[in-house]
């Protein structure tokens, strides 16, 4: 008898808890407490859908105290059941609500299906959030770089969430924003002196279109002297010049060279062609004498003339050499002596 006791005390508890899982009395009981109309049916039948009572009927309370009329019991498991963050909608509208955003429940599911936090975008468009860009390189126009970082203050614009582009974007365009005032700038130290006029620059151009915030206020928070861009690109230049300039002498030297080595194996054909026709002279001179042409007289003659060819260029050689000395009390070289 006992264990049947038991078999049925367990019995009857598992059949309570299958009860109360599909039919969540206390989830009826608080929703009518709470002024929200719902039947236990309904709960049964949400059950059988496979939403969570515990999520649906939390959320309707919720949206029921606030004041929200138009959010009802098909909205809400419409947007589960694709995928939705219920209490993160409610949740929102909630806020909206409260701090007079105009948001509808049409415009919150659809943002948050998007991807977006659409809680933490109403809250961004109450309280603003603050976005610290990365240091941001320019180069003014006197060459000098500057290396400045800002602050970007942005509410969440509601109506471009969907669509709009996000933080990556705002820092993209801000620093180009400031890459373009700093190299507008004729100087550094104009940038320095005035660095709200970065800020007011970057302002006037509407980065903010086309995204899902609204920037209301850029601020420098520190800028920093980089390098000299405009020496360093001077002495680069300088640099590339004189080693084009080195390469145009070499490559004239190589000419050079190669026309004087040229001109010698010219010149050494030159000589060859001289040896080879004074070759033919003793031969030509043999048979002038063979053939009776010329006599005895006149081949010594010939080597008279010739004797005294080579006396007279002896001499001015001699002259050229020696005649510096002559006034020094030098002996005069000996003139050589005419051949017969």
């Amino acid at each position: 008898m006992e264990i049947v006791s038991v078999l049925m005390t367990f019995g009857i508890i598992v059949a309570l808890s299958i009860f109360f899982y599909f039919v969540p009395f206390f989830l009826w009981l608080s929703a009518k407490v709470s002024g929200v109309h719902i039947s236990l049916i309904q709960l049964f039948l949400m059950r059988i859908r496979n939403v969570p009572p515990g999520i649906i009927v939390p959320s309707m309370i919720e949206a029921h105290k606030a004041g929200l009329q138009n959010i009802t019991r098909d909205k809400l498991e419409a947007h589960y059941m694709t995928g939705g963050h219920v209490q993160r909608v409610v949740h929102a509208l909630v806020s909206a609500n409260k701090a007079n955003i105009d948001l509808t429940f049409e415009k919150a599911t659809a943002i948050d299906l998007a991807g977006r936090d659409v809680f933490e975008a109403v809250q961004t468009s109450v309280n603003p959030k603050v976005i610290d860009t990365p240091p941001v390189a320019a180069v003014a126009k006197n060459g000098i770089q500057l290396i400045a970082k800002a602050r970007v203050t942005v509410r969440a614009n509601i109506q471009q969430l969907v669509g709009g582009a996000g933080e990556e974007t705002i820092l993209a365009r801000v620093g180009e924003g400031i890459v373009s005032s700093i190299g507008s700038a004729e100087s550094h130290e104009t940038v320095l002196e005035n660095p709200d006029s970065i800020s007011k620059l970057v302002l006037r151009k509407g980065l903010d279109a086309g995204t899902a915030f609204e920037i209301l206020s850029i601020d420098i928070a520190d800028i920093d002297v980089g390098k000299n861009i405009g020496a360093t690109l001077q002495m680069d230049q300088a640099n590339a010049d004189k080693n084009i300039a080195q390469a145009k002498a070499e490559e004239r030297r190589a000419m050079a060279v190669a026309t004087e080595q040229e001109m010698k194996a010219k010149a050494q054909e030159a000589r060859a062609e001289v040896i080879r026709a004074e070759a033919q002279v003793p031969l030509a001179l043999a048979k002038a004498l063979n053939d009776g042409n010329m006599g005895a007289m006149d081949y010594y003659r010939l080597k008279n003339l010739l004797g005294d060819t080579e006396m007279r260029e002896e001499i001015a050689g001699l002259a050229k050499n020696g005649l510096s000395s002559l006034g020094q009390g030098n002996t005069p070289p000996p003139v050589p002596k005419r051949r017969d």
